[in-house]
């Protein structure tokens, strides 16, 4: 019992540490900058493939909020994707990567490990934002919208037995891959973030953790974006804006709080052994 407090203390003066009030909103506000190039990179992936911006549109707009669609269709629609757009998506990626800055800053100061030279800070905050990109993609689109994606999808086969079988099996593997992938990512950027090495089992709790709380902020949000995406009392056509901010938001304060377990899961475990 004891130990649990004592525990439970170290945790609490983690999440009182100013950075994990800070940082969740620093993380967010680079994710939200990640945007525009990730809309570059779909517009350049789709010219490739010769797959007509329209469609792509379409495809949006199954998941997004209508104000949402609004503001990111003239991003993609009416662009010509050359070389200069791959120089803009770089200079994009490199901005965005300023929140994975952040994270290795943090997980410093919370570990208490002095700071690696910058450049090699900066290669491994590039890498980490592709990470969270790719999370805060494949959970947008497989948990927050998968629903109305997949009907969307479904739209186009016209064989209803094969529309069967993919529902049953979607149904049964969804979540249980979903969270897979989400822990296997949370848990690669928690062992990477810190410049010292942290060994993979001191990262588990806070991946357990932060996968759970992601899972459970997307449904929430995905509630609200089935059943209350008209609700404009506070913020007229904005609130479907405000509420994917907000839902950003709460997946980096999840974050940093699944950095604070680590941390006292590693001190803890030093300490005691």
């Amino acid at each position: 019992m004891n130990k649990i407090k004592r525990m439970f203390s170290r945790f609490l003066t983690c999440i009182k540490n100013p950075m994990v009030n800070v940082l969740p909103g620093q993380i967010a506000f680079f994710l939200v900058l990640a945007i525009f190039p990730i809309l570059l990179l779909i517009g350049v992936i789709a010219s490739f493939f010769s797959i007509s911006m329209d469609n792509v549109v379409n495809l949006i707009a199954q998941g997004f909020p209508t104000e949402v669609v609004d503001v990111i269709t003239p991003i993609l629609v009416g662009k010509k994707f050359d070389s200069n757009i791959g120089l803009l998506m770089t200079i994009g990626f490199f901005i965005a990567s300023n929140g994975a800055h952040s994270i290795v800053l943090a997980s410093n100061t919370l570990y208490g490990f002095p700071n690696a030279d910058v450049v090699k800070r900066r290669v491994k905050s590039v890498f980490i934002i592709f990470l969270l990109i790719i999370l805060f993609v494949f959970n947008l689109v497989l948990l927050a919208f998968g629903d109305k994606i997949i009907n969307f999808i479904f739209s186009l086969i016209s064989s209803e037995t094969l529309i069967s079988s993919l529902k049953s099996f979607l149904l049964l593997f969804r979540w249980p891959f979903a969270m897979f992938i989400m822990y296997f990512n949370i848990k690669l950027i928690y062992t990477l973030a810190p410049d010292w090495k942290i060994l993979s089992k001191y990262t588990t709790k806070g991946a357990i953790f932060t996968t759970i709380g992601w899972v459970v902020a997307t449904a929430v949000y995905s509630y609200y974006a089935s059943h209350f995406s008209n609700y404009d009392l506070f913020y007229g056509s904005l609130s479907n804006i405000v509420a994917l901010m907000i839902w950003i938001y709460a997946l980096s304060y999840i974050l940093v709080v699944g950095i604070a377990i680590n941390v006292n899961e590693y001190k803890f475990e030093g300490e005691e052994g």
